[in-house]
């Protein structure tokens, strides 16, 4: 599908939990073919001091009602705005945006990883994979019980583990913690992962150690969406990249900071 500026009317907004929602945005126009990864800028003008459009990845898409999920953490003023919306309203949306993970050719034995709020672009995929009949098995990690979000949704997709900062649920420690990042890491065709640098970079460097292949979904701060504003930047062996065009998803081996 090709990125378009829709005006899409909020058809639910779904509280998860104290500081996560679950919007549900209906288009006109048809949507169709988008990928896992790719992302949606939302226009805030609820509010004096948010001045650019706010980054979300795609989280679900119904393509027999027309609509897209987004997932939205309140962490400021311009998401807390967002997690307030209600039915009826309109929100200004450029999207899909960005280049998003890969789809394995053959069966293949996945690894999905997210951190916090880092889960959002995992569901989709999680869904498309267990559609194309492959193996999926999903680690998420967080700070505690209190901050895991939708877990359910996720077990229909793939076998859910968890990991948890303080032990409430899953197991205790951060998501390398967990024991499929032990001996039967190698059993794993493809990782997929997305969520803080730090987690990113763990994971990353636990998958190059057992040669197997790893894509990360880039958080940086991408405020136009069209590699204009030049905010999102990143180092590549290619050189500098801006995130919001050339990924977020990145191939490890694309990225410098695993050298």
């Amino acid at each position: 599908m090709k990125k378009t500026v829709q005006n899409l009317q909020v058809i639910s907004n779904r509280r998860l939990n104290k500081d996560h929602a679950l919007l549900e945005l209906k288009s006109d126009v048809i949507l169709e073919g988008i990928v896992p990864g790719q992302f949606a800028n939302i226009l805030v003008d609820k509010t004096k001091n948010v001045f650019l459009r706010r980054p979300f990845s795609i989280y679900q898409v119904d393509y027999k009602c027309n609509t897209i999920f987004i997932l939205v953490k309140n962490i400021g003023e311009g998401t807390k705005c967002l997690s307030n919306c209600r039915p009826g309203e309109i929100l200004s949306v450029i999207f899909p945006l960005g280049r998003g993970f890969s789809m394995p050719e053959k069966k293949s034995k996945v690894l999905l990883v997210g951190g916090g709020v880092g889960i959002a672009p995992l569901l989709l995929l999680a869904n498309i994979l267990h559609d194309d009949h492959h193996l999926v098995e999903i680690l998420i990690g967080a700070r505690s019980t209190d901050d895991l979000v939708e877990l359910n949704e996720y077990a229909r997709f793939g076998t859910v583990h968890t990991t948890t900062e303080d032990g409430t649920h899953g197991t205790k420690g951060f998501v390398t913690n967990h024991a499929l990042f032990g001996h039967d890491l190698i059993t794993f065709d493809r990782i997929f992962t997305c969520g803080p640098e730090s987690m990113m970079k763990a994971v990353a460097r636990l998958a190059r150690l057992n040669h197997v292949a790893c894509e990360v979904s880039l958080e940086n701060t991408m405020a136009c969406g069209y590699g204009v504003c030049l905010c999102c930047v990143t180092e590549t062996t290619k050189g500098h990249r801006c995130v919001c065009t050339d990924g977020p998803v990145f191939d490890i081996k694309q990225l410098k900071w695993q050298n």
